[in-house]
């Protein structure tokens, strides 16, 4: 059975990936802007070919999107932090689409263990993730408690090929 994707209409059965689409898929999570051309000869298929595999991965949902890399530090976002979660039970829904809202919000997991959400966030300094945290997290009624772990450093593996 199908379940729904975000937008409301039904999401395709997984398709099982052969090892052409999987080097396509690597290729565009290393570079996101080779071309159909490269990816093509890359992987020893037509252009056709590679076309109509990229847009299959598309279609099927595999590949959500194209996007940057940024490094959010030279982006004027100097502080991140990982901010756990513990919600009210059966509420997931409602609070990710308030998550989702939150300025400088980067990755949002509905987790087991103890804690139930773990949230990314980037944000301009430590004053605007004060500010994120006491006043836009706890304001939540389904947020039940919060803990912000502050990143010192980190790599993007992604960007390592």
């Amino acid at each position: 059975m199908a379940d729904k994707q975000d937008g409301g209409r039904p999401e395709p059965p997984p398709r099982s990936l052969d090892a052409i689409d999987r080097d396509i898929l690597q290729i565009l999570h290393t570079d996101g802007r080779a071309s159909i051309r490269s990816v093509a000869e890359r992987v020893h298929v037509s252009r056709a070919n590679a076309y109509a595999r990229i847009n299959r991965l598309i279609e099927d949902g595999v590949i959500r999107g194209f996007g940057a890399r940024i490094n959010h530090e030279r982006a004027g976002q100097g502080a991140s932090a990982y901010i756990t979660l513990k919600i009210v039970q059966n509420t997931w829904r409602t609070v990710r689409d308030q998550l989702r809202t939150l300025p400088g919000a980067s990755h949002i997991a509905l987790v087991s263990g103890d804690f139930d959400v773990l949230l990314l966030v980037h944000t301009p300094d430590t004053r605007a993730l004060r500010e994120l945290v006491l006043t836009r997290l706890q304001s939540i009624p389904e947020v039940l408690s919060t803990r912000t772990l502050l990143v010192f450093e980190e790599d993007d593996l992604e960007t390592e090929g």
